[in-house]
């Protein structure tokens, strides 16, 4: 295998850059690295002159930039997806420094597409979309002056994903396929329906049920077939849910329904419904 392959399943993810001349600065210190997917979420103006002068001769990455309408988008069909942030986040997200983070992109990426996130100049990542990725990545810098250029922060990690290649870097704990970001995404939107219909979510107080899924899968990392499972569960609660309950036959002797029988494990139904979910 080409030893610079898995530099191609890294995504630069860049979220409403307010200034063209960043973007041609990020294409650059990608190019010199190794990297070539760009990925711009709603960019105040691309394409543009400046972003081109910027560049340097890294043309060749802006022309194949993908721009996308949201963060979901930029992340479809990765399994990782790392937030590059300064600030601490009220989150239980794992966070690594910058060569740490790095190692755990590069053993992903060797099968698999991963992302590494960057928020706006002035702001940062929101916390909604730091909630989307499954890792936190810090930048050390002196506590003083921490600020760095966008286009600086990303070439920091460029040239840390290129020294990771060259290192064994951690084993990835899933031993299967790990879930694709929309797979996973499913897996939320239809909790949250099952929860809804069951009477266990109030969806006019929802009381941040979901955020909290959301951190428990970034933390488990869900392989394909485990969400597989967890979507004909629910797949199967949702068919009971629509049938009558059975009459009660009193003391004569029948069975009485057990409940929570509707999840209880039939691996051929559960593919069945899986099946009809997606």
């Amino acid at each position: 295998m080409n030893p610079l392959q898995p530099l191609d399943n890294v995504r630069v993810v860049l979220s409403h850059t307010s200034h063209p001349g960043n973007i041609g600065g990020a294409a650059r210190a990608m190019k010199t690295m190794g990297l070539g997917s760009l990925y711009l979420i709603n960019p105040r103006s691309f394409p543009d002159m400046e972003a081109e002068r910027r560049a340097a001769g890294a043309w060749d990455i802006l022309n194949k930039t993908v721009v996308c309408a949201d963060l979901d988008q930029a992340l479809s069909g990765t399994v990782l997806a790392a937030a590059v942030t300064a600030r601490s986040r009220d989150l239980s997200h794992e966070v690594f420094d910058a060569r740490q983070g790095a190692l755990e992109l590069v053993s992903h990426a060797r099968k698999s597409p991963v992302a590494l996130v960057f928020g706006t100049e002035m702001s940062g990542l929101t916390t909604q979309e730091v909630s989307k990725c499954q890792i936190i990545l810090h930048i050390p810098a002196d506590p003083e002056y921490s600020s760095l250029n966008l286009a600086s922060a990303v070439q920091v990690m460029a040239y840390e994903l290129r020294m990771a290649l060259s290192e064994p870097g951690p084993v990835p704990r899933i031993a299967g396929m790990a879930a694709r970001f929309d797979e996973i995404e499913l897996l939320l939107s239809h909790l949250e329906r099952v929860a809804v219909r069951s009477g266990f979510l109030n969806p006019e107080a929802p009381k941040r049920l979901m955020q909290r899924l959301r951190r428990l899968f970034a933390r488990t990392r869900l392989e394909k077939e485990e969400v597989n499972i967890l979507r004909g569960i629910l797949g199967a609660c949702e068919k009971r849910m629509q049938t009558p309950p059975p009459i009660a036959l009193g003391s004569s002797g029948a069975s009485e329904e057990i409940p929570g029988d509707s999840c209880i494990d039939r691996s051929d139904e559960n593919e069945l419904d899986t099946e009809r979910t997606r």
